[in-house]
Formats: structure tokens, C-alpha cells, sequence
């Protein structure tokens, strides 16, 4: 059963009390909050993902109003995570980014078993482009328009390589655009359904984008990565691509590495494989259509070939 086949009011009502427990990709978060700005951005934007009936949740997030009277004269909202307060209070329009950075959070700081990159991931025809580069370089609003464009949405967020077969699990969840890029995939995807503008972080202005239904319910469908593109928007400039040896890749790779360090001979062991696997490329553009032209035309691989025909036959 996905949130858009719950009533409204059961809905809002199991949100306060209860909690929900939502599937996103490999994890379940049990979120519990009565607040309205929690309410109407799960239902809009997580409207197709799962309800787990399971009492077991990986995280377990509650947002709520700080219990002083700062907190209620201000209007703040507060974050906690396994039932402990990680960051201050924010105002309460913010409350529905705050959850999506504390889940960030949660998965950033608890998981070991998978490496994660961060970076955003797309898939088509069984085969996985891991776009990855430093906040302002115009990864999300490239992932947001290709996701509009026939790609399958894995992340925008955390690329999560699973040891089996250097796979990608999906964790498909709202895309967060800033800025200028919410106008520019507006205009490129006026299908595209957005949450409320939050104004006024850290980053300026952010708006999330609900992923495409299909996106959602195939988040149980791992991807084979057969290319590492580390992509990077500079205005009016014609698309430039460049290719990278195996050993460029290793040393661009670790800027955009959560856990490896962690992981210790896993993390190696992941890390080479997925370069060995992938070819990489680094890319520079100013006109999407351009970008994801040139997406369009990549051939995986043989390597990764012979891992998705390796997946198909079960060997």
C-alpha cells in the first residue's frame, strides 16, 4: 500500500500518533509529527512510496515544536532521531527540509554494510550513470531533467553500492532544487510536481520535486553503474567532455566519498571495483539539452555488460 491509497484524514491521524513507516529504497523511516507542514509535504512528495506494516523501522524520526516558549513564539521546529536532538531549531516553515537533511543524516552516519557516495544516480536500460561534484555544480538540476527526460530516478542524494555484484540500491526520493534550477526544470518539465518554495536557508531558496511515479514503485530494482561523470554547469559555455583514465577517476572519486574510510578493505574492494566497472568522463555544459543529449548516446561498458548478463542469468 503506497500514501496516496490511505484517507487524508487516517493519514494525518497514524502521522500524529502512531507514525508512518516508509519504505525509501533498502530503508524503512518511522516519522512521527503533527505538524502541517510535515503532513502536506509527505503527501505530496512521497504520495507513491511504500507503507511498510512492519513495526521495525531503520530510523526513527520525530519532528516537533521545541517544548519552550522561544520555540512557539518564534515558530520553530525541532529534529530528533532515535529519539536525540542533533541540530538546532530552525523556523517551522523550513520544517519539512529539515526532515529530509535528518534522514540524510541517518543514513549518512549508521550505515557501514554499503559504501556511499555522494552523489545523484540515474538509470536507464538496466544501467546506471552516478553523477558526482561538489554542492553549486549543477548535479541535481541535471539529474532532475534527465528523471524528466526517460531516466529512472536511483538518487539524487547518496549513490548506495551494495557488494553483490557492485550494484546500485535505489533510494529514490524528492529531488532538492535551489535556486534558479527550480525555474529552469519548471520550464523544461512542466509535469514536474513541487513541493512549497522554503525560503530563507542556508542555501537560499530550495524547493523539492516529487519523483516520478515509476521512479518510486521500482525502488527495489538495483542498477548496474556503467559510468562515473563527475559534471560541472558553466553558463553559456558549449558542452566539453573529457575522458578519464582508471587512475583520474580513483583520485577524483574521494571528494564525494561518505563511508569508505570506515569500511576499511570493503570500501577498497567496492571503490575499484566500481571504477574497473565504469567508464568515467569529465563533463562541462551550459545548455541542458546539450547534457543530456550526450547521456543519451553513451554505450555501457563491456564489463558492465557482462555483469547485467551475469545479474539476468543468476550466475
Amino acid at each position: 500500500m503506497t500514501l496516496s491509497e490511505v484517507p487524508a484524514a487516517q493519514l494525518a491521524s497514524r502521522l500524529k500518533t502512531s507514525g508512518l513507516h516508509i519504505r525509501t529504497g533498502p530503508f524503512v523511516v518511522h516519522l512521527q509529527s503533527q505538524l502541517r507542514q510535515i503532513l502536506t509535504g509527505v503527501q505530496l512528495l512521497y504520495q507513491d512510496f511504500p507503507l511498510d506494516t512492519d513495526e521495525f523501522a531503520d530510523f526513527h524520526i520525530r519532528m516537533e515544536q521545541p517544548r519552550n516558549l522561544h520555540g512557539w513564539y518564534r515558530r520553530q521546529v525541532t529534529c530528533y532521531l532515535n529519539d536525540e536532538s542533533l541540530f538546532a531549531p530552525l523556523p517551522i516553515d523550513h520544517a519539512f527540509a529539515m526532515f529530509e537533511s535528518c534522514l540524510n543524516w541517518a543514513v549518512f552516519t549508521n550505515i557501514y554494510h554499503y559504501l556511499i557516495i555522494h552523489a545523484a544516480a540515474v538509470e536507464r536500460n538496466g544501467y546506471a550513470a552516478i553523477l558526482t561534484a561538489p554542492p553549486g555544480s549543477g548535479k541535481s538540476t541535471l539529474c532532475a531533467a534527465l528523471v524528466n527526460h526517460g531516466w529512472r530516478l536511483l538518487t539524487d542524494e547518496m549513490t548506495i553500492i551494495a557488494p553483490q555484484a557492485h550494484a546500485i540500491l535505489p533510494l529514490a526520493r524528492p529531488i532538492s532544487l535551489k535556486n534558479q534550477s527550480i525555474d529552469v526544470i519548471r520550464k523544461i518539465a512542466p509535469q514536474a510536481v513541487f513541493g512549497p518554495a522554503i525560503h530563507n536557508t542556508m542555501k537560499g531558496k530550495i524547493a523539492y520535486m516529487r519523483p516520478p511515479r515509476e521512479s518510486a514503485l521500482r525502488m527495489r530494482e538495483r542498477a548496474v553503474p556503467a559510468w562515473l561523470i563527475f559534471p560541472r554547469y558553466e553558463a553559456d559555455q558549449p558542452l566539453t567532455v573529457n575522458p578519464l583514465g582508471k587512475a583520474q577517476t580513483f583520485a577524483r572519486i574521494p571528494s564525494g566519498l561518505v563511508n569508505y574510510p570506515v569500511l576499511g578493505a570493503l570500501g577498497f574492494q567496492l571503490l575499484t571495483g566500481l571504477i574497473d566497472q565504469t567508464d568515467g568522463y569529465e563533463m562541462s555544459y551550459g545548455n541542458l539539452d546539450e547534457a543530456m543529449c550526450w547521456l543519451e548516446q553513451l554505450r555501457p561498458p563491456q564489463i558492465a555488460v557482462e555483469l547485467m548478463e551475469a545479474n539476468a542469468s543468476g550466475t
